[in-house]
């Protein structure tokens, strides 16, 4: 009977897959971040050859078409990219430290995003930082540039300090964004809700990281019976590394304090319902409007012992007049996450 598996086989085989898996990715860091010191190497060659002896762009043409003749497989020899590796080597200038920033961890394409995007250094290992971390795309990376996620994280009018211990006040702010840069939801005025979904399939993966790292999608219209009466919260997430549900509304008007209240309801419902107390962080809620004054943001939330906070979504007022209303919006938002998340589970 050596046919049969044995019992542990499974649980083996997982393990080995999973060292597997690491030891790929320690390769291919290993081979990125050489890769970097190389074109760091030949950017500042570049850098000091053309203050020592005045190199020209005639001298960079030639010295781009000897090196794709030399190295004939190997991409990464235009001009322009040489043109880079100077920039590359002008931004970090100290080669011994690259391996020890975030910025070794990134692929060349995203360096070059962070060259053309931004000119200040510390924004620079700013994003770099941020962009290891959160592994984004170059898509995603370029999205958070334009929409200066540096200024939004974290800075959306919250009563977190006051409903929340210190510790948890301080994540729970982290997953805020204040504007949240959601352009994509604007379409012609008469468009079909069908189309409004097809834009979001387009933009799904940027609406996932424009709401957050973390966030994994649990439902929309998640139905509370309570007490014989229907209640249904538009959207609701889990955030997986914080352990805490996060509810969240979006209005296409202006913030109404009464809108705080009805968030703060749901919070309640969801965080007695659902929170498991000796496994998940308070549930909070996060309020998306069209506009707000942030004085009467704190005025509405100060009276409240539910955690929430208030951001603005970035519209143009071309964009807010071409938006549909919140029910087309969230009905269409969480059908394609939904359906993301089935096509995820069926690869």
């Amino acid at each position: 009977m050596t046919d049969l598996v044995p019992d542990d086989y499974t649980a083996t085989l997982e393990e080995l897959k999973r060292q597997v898996h690491e030891a790929r990715l320690r390769v291919q860091r290993k081979a990125n971040t050489e890769l970097l010191q190389l074109w760091w190497q030949i950017g500042r060659t570049i850098i000091d050859r053309q203050a020592e002896q005045g190199w020209g762009s005639k001298v960079l043409d030639r010295l781009a078409s000897d090196l794709r003749s030399e190295f004939p497989a190997m991409k990464g020899f235009s001009r322009r990219n040489l043109l880079y590796m100077r920039a590359f080597a002008e931004a970090w200038p100290d080669a011994a430290k690259i391996v020890q920033r975030p910025i070794a961890q990134l692929p060349w394409g995203h360096v070059i995003e962070l060259l053309d995007k931004l000119d200040d250094q510390e924004l620079r290992d700013w994003y770099a930082a941020k962009d290891a971390h959160h592994q984004w795309s170059r898509p995603v990376l370029a999205h958070q540039i334009t929409t200066r996620l540096h200024e939004r994280e974290a800075a959306a009018p919250s009563n977190f300090a006051g409903a929340l211990e210190q510790l948890d006040s301080d994540q729970a702010q982290e997953i805020t964004k204040d504007p949240y840069a959601l352009e994509f939801l604007a379409v012609d005025g008469d468009a079909s809700e069908r189309e409004l979904e097809q834009r979001m399939v387009d933009r799904i993966l940027d609406t996932m990281r424009e709401l957050g790292p973390g966030l994994a999608f649990v439902g929309r219209q998640v139905h509370f019976d309570i007490d014989g009466d229907d209640f249904y919260v538009d959207l609701l997430f889990f955030h997986v590394e914080q352990l805490r549900y996060v509810v969240v509304e979006l209005k296409v008007t202006k913030f109404d304090p009464r809108d705080a209240g009805q968030l703060g309801f749901y919070v309640a419902v969801v965080d007695d319902r659902l929170r498991i107390r000796d496994k998940h962080q308070p549930t909070i809620g996060i309020l998306l409007v069209a506009d707000k004054s942030d004085t009467v943001v704190r005025y509405a939330l100060a009276g409240s012992n539910q955690p929430m906070a208030v951001s603005r979504y970035q519209l143009t007022p071309e964009a807010q007049k071409a938006l549909p209303d919140e029910q087309a919006i969230t009905r269409a938002f969480a059908d394609e996450l939904a359906r993301e998340t089935d096509r995820d589970v069926d690869e």
